[in-house]
């Protein structure tokens, strides 16, 4: 909770800079329009923010995280005995999709210019993570939701719905907001693309 109040705290200069980021229709999109270099830089930020929140959570409890490997995936472990310490097992486990959420929903609430290429990416980054670890990722040796189930009286099927459901709602009010019409196609003079440019 410390984590996410603290990730928050320090986007909350994201409304200022987001009127940057908006993208007009006056200006049509050239071969050398950066879309989705930038769309790509926000969902690093989001999966940046979730990772920071796993050490910030691990650091504020008192314990020393530190990355691993697992199956030759980079991992940070909390350093913490969940045998000993459920609780705060939990606490480190749900910080990362927890603050993905909150930014989130500070980005859909808070009020500014929207609809900007990292914008755009870090609620695709939110929204893409949760969907991961809810479907494909949930069962994995090293997965958020499992070590939430084993450390606490909630299933993963709970814990899925309950993150799976932050995200949908962020993903409906998306849906019905015209500023991120088109959520991953980039406009051009000649109608819309979609993809990337080599």
């Amino acid at each position: 909770m410390i984590s996410g109040m603290i990730a928050v705290m320090l986007l909350s200069s994201l409304p200022v800079t987001a009127s940057g980021q908006q993208y007009s229709s006056v200006n049509p999109a050239g071969p050398s329009d950066s879309y989705w270099k930038r769309f790509v830089i926000g969902a690093g930020v989001s999966l940046l923010a979730h990772e920071s929140a796993h050490i910030l959570t691990s650091l504020a409890l008192g314990f020393h995280p530190y990355i691993g490997f697992d199956k030759g995936r980079p991992t940070v472990y909390s350093g913490i005995d969940s045998n000993k310490e459920p609780h705060k097992q939990f606490l480190f486990s749900a910080a990362g999709l927890t603050t993905q959420a909150l930014i989130d929903e500070a980005i859909l609430d808070i009020p500014h210019s929207r609809g900007g290429a990292i914008e755009r990416g870090i609620l695709a980054g939110g929204i893409g993570t949760t969907l991961f670890y809810i479907t494909i990722g949930r069962n994995g040796s090293v997965s958020d939701i499992s070590f939430m189930a084993r450390t606490s009286s909630l299933s993963k099927t709970q814990l899925s719905l309950i993150f799976g459901g932050f995200s949908a709602i962020h993903a409906l009010r998306i849906s019905r907001d015209s500023s991120y019409a088109h959520f991953f196609v980039r406009p051009t003079q000649n109608g819309a693309a979609l993809g990337f440019t080599f």
